[in-house]
């Protein structure tokens, strides 16, 4: 019987590392992502949602590169909310405000854990691919990416290369953003702790809700 050998969790992930608000696949490609703003679209008069729509189809008409949106949900987490007011409550010097504080924290959480309050996010995810390894299958968008062959996990991206295809990518990101801004969605990069937190929640579901992602271990 062939002997298995078992593969550790690192060789599943395809990203090879996080730098300067950059994802680097293992492929070679690049990913950059912007949280996105909500929009009540319901609210809006009919004029303003003909204007909404038509801005929105003219920024996907000037698209000349494949990129997703995805939205994340996430049960509330209060734990550094209950925390302030924990040490709010330490803190008071009246006895009648220390007591109205800790009723009111046992309010709050008792109310979230009946209401299971859940709080969606909004990205958008752009990528740019070396000329090497362009494809016009248009499954560059993917925030996970895709794995073609054995990649060397532990090569690191020449920094002359990697400020040259960032530079590029962040034409794409600066034309999506501007976009978007039109339909009146606002949006912001995501640097490389959030980026880090995003993609551990995305491994790890159910995580994030106890706490932050582990920091980054430089090598």
């Amino acid at each position: 019987m062939p002997k298995v050998t078992a593969k550790s969790a690192q060789e599943f992930v395809p990203i090879r590392e996080i730098r300067d608000g950059i994802v680097i696949m293992k492929d070679g490609s690049l990913r950059a992502a912007l949280m996105a703003s909500s929009l009540n679209f319901a609210l809006k008069s009919g004029d303003e949602q003909q204007a909404i729509i038509f801005q929105y189809q003219n920024f996907l008409n000037s698209l000349d590169f494949s990129v997703q949106f995805f939205m994340q949900s996430r049960k509330l987490n209060i734990n550094p909310y209950l925390d302030t007011l924990k040490d709010v409550e330490k803190s008071q010097t009246n006895e009648l405000l220390k007591i109205q504080t800790k009723e009111y924290i046992e309010f709050v959480k008792n109310f979230v854990e009946a209401s299971s309050i859940v709080t969606k996010t909004f990205y958008i995810v752009i990528p740019f691919s070396p000329p090497p390894f362009a494809s016009a299958k248009g499954a560059l968008g993917s925030i996970f990416g895709k794995l073609q062959g054995k990649a060397n996990v532990s090569e690191r991206m020449d920094d002359n290369k990697f400020e040259e295809y960032r530079s590029q990518l962040w034409q794409r990101v600066d034309a999506v953003a501007q976009g978007l801004v039109r339909s009146g969605v606002r949006v912001a990069p995501l640097n490389t702790e959030e980026l880090i937190e995003l993609y551990y929640g995305l491994f790890n579901p159910g995580e994030l809700e106890k706490g932050k992602a582990p920091g980054l271990i430089q090598q």
